[in-house]
């Protein structure tokens, strides 16, 4: 069996909470998360304060749920993690993070040296004030970086400067973060090699602790179904379906493989190991929230789009929209509140078997080779290991340097019922 997968159906204890605010001061063009903006989000008519009051609503409503779930069992394990993302968390204030974490402290339990992790943006308007959520409880900082090149943060819609990044840099660590994490992003359009390798020597003379590499993907949620009234996705605009059509012209798979090996170079000069696909990391320093997602961990979610996991086989989603959020927690008078709408996915036998074999697969450490043997993914497996896409070293598969570039053509082969094709074994 690969890692993670288990004969025990129970659903599990979850182990982290993500909860999500969805304001940003404007929308970039290829952000697919669930993101409000405009005087929802900022101005005298802003709706923090009543999405922070439906959050802890919701918070309870989990929590009486989880409760009634672990009736007889015993008391539930205090969480390892908590994430605020975005959105744009850092538009709350201080006094609000602490109160949220508080509630979760009431509901949940958070392990006293767990890791809670929030999730800004550079700049005067969107930094928020780092000092007050370090004394809420606010352990680690992620900072939305992307490019420290003023053009390519120009053609992403990105309104902060590389000297916002220094500045947010420094100020995070007077305000006492030891955990600061940079999110960078290539294949941008109009990025070269040479402008990839700036920004990331640029990013390494802050001394972060962690980085996100991610390859800008410009996906279509429309198209993929993802915006209905009970989505997890929000409509796109129009504006942001002009531009993803023009910059899908403007990548480059070639200069996309050139900038990994530059990052591979760079990163392990700097002491920062790959641990995951798109993740690098001091020792100690690995994301244990998002390690508890790879590592197919139960994690409940609260927010409107988040989603939520048991461990096992279920997934459940809130609707992304706003105004269905807030109706559902914050009623009118005499009405009680009731859990936001969206939707759950019951995932079948082989599908979590597979899918714990494609999440192990996405760290370094990969897979025991007695995977080769399983039935689900045993094929599969095996035609990766033919074509180099996967390798074994120490009684371990994992993904190759080419392999990792072509996650995706591996992983939809792991998939049960997706035909290999020829020279698979």
């Amino acid at each position: 069996m690969a890692d993670g997968h288990t004969a025990d159906e129970r659903p599990r204890p979850p182990v982290g909470l993500y909860l999500h605010v969805p304001f940003c001061v404007s929308l970039c063009p290829y952000c697919d998360f669930v993101v409000v903006t405009g005087r929802d989000a900022t101005g005298p008519q802003n709706r923090i304060a009543q999405l922070v009051a439906a959050l802890h609503v919701e918070i309870d409503l989990r929590a009486d749920a989880a409760d009634a779930a672990d009736a007889g069992i015993g008391a539930r394990p205090p969480l390892g993690s908590v994430y605020l993302g975005g959105g744009t968390p850092s538009l709350l204030s201080g006094a609000q993070v602490g109160s949220l974490l508080e509630h979760v402290t009431r509901r949940f339990g958070i392990a006293r040296a767990a890791e809670i992790t929030l999730e800004a943006n550079p700049g005067t308007r969107d930094l928020g004030d780092l000092r007050a959520f370090r004394a809420a409880g606010v352990t680690r900082l992620s900072i939305g970086v992307q490019s420290l090149v003023p053009l390519e943060l120009a053609r992403l819609g990105r309104r902060h400067t590389p000297e916002d990044v220094r500045d947010a840099v420094r100020r995070a660590r007077r305000a006492g973060f030891r955990s600061l994490s940079l999110d960078l992003l290539t294949d941008i359009p109009g990025q070269t090699p040479a402008s990839w390798a700036a920004t990331l020597d640029d990013a390494l003379r802050l001394g972060p602790d962690h980085l996100s590499i991610y390859l800008l993907t410009l996906e279509d949620p429309d198209a993929d179904g993802l915006t209905t009234v009970d989505g997890d996705h929000l409509p796109m605009r129009a504006g942001a379906r002009r531009w993803r059509a023009l910059a899908r012209t403007q990548q480059n798979d070639d200069r996309a493989i050139a900038m990994d090996a530059i990052t591979g170079e760079l990163l392990a000069s700097a002491g920062l190991a790959r641990y995951e696909l798109s993740n690098h990391a001091r020792p100690g320093h690995e994301s244990r929230h998002n390690l508890a997602y790879w590592h197919r961990d139960a994690i409940e979610a609260v927010g409107p789009g988040a989603h939520a996991f048991d461990g096992v086989r279920t997934r459940r989603w809130n609707a992304a929209r706003l105004d269905r959020y807030l109706d559902a927690l914050l009623p009118t008078a005499d009405v009680p509140p009731a859990l936001p709408p969206g939707g759950t996915e019951t995932i079948e036998d082989r599908l979590a078997h597979a899918e714990a074999t494609i999440l192990a697969l996405r760290l370094t450490q990969g897979i025991p080779t007695t995977a080769l043997d399983d039935p689900v993914v045993g094929q599969a497996l095996a035609w990766g290991l033919d074509l180099g896409l996967i390798r074994s070293i120490d009684d371990r598969l994992s993904l190759s340097d080419s392999g990792r570039l072509l996650s995706n053509e591996v992983f939809v082969r792991l998939l049960p019922d997706v035909p290999l094709v020829v020279g698979s074994r």
